[in-house]
């Protein structure tokens, strides 16, 4: 249902282009396989190294420890988000640092 609804967003701002049908099949499906990339875990670029895949890393640790492996779960966290900075007082520091 989700990837339909894209889908027909994507043609139809493909078709406000002006473009011939053939041009607009590929458009949307760049702009299919953009959306998968950022909303399918394990299409996703993997954090440690951004140049492979989640899928391709989890393939990998499978060869490294040769059994299977899946993910059991995940944390989804959007950008600072999950990031907490100690709220400090810059003049009490600096006063503490000179008593010492």
């Amino acid at each position: 249902a989700l990837v339909e609804r894209e889908k027909a967003i994507f043609s139809d701002q493909a078709r406000q282009s002006g473009k011939p049908e053939a041009i607009i099949e590929k458009m949307v499906e760049g702009r299919l396989r953009k959306f998968y990339e950022e909303v399918v875990l394990l299409k996703q670029a993997f954090v440690l190294n951004p140049d492979i895949t989640v899928e391709k890393a989890l393939k990998d640790a499978e060869k490294e420890i040769g059994a299977p492996a899946k993910i059991t779960g995940y944390v989804r966290y959007a950008l600072g988000e999950g990031i907490e900075k100690e709220e400090t007082d810059f003049a009490a520091e600096v006063a503490a640092a000179v008593k010492k």
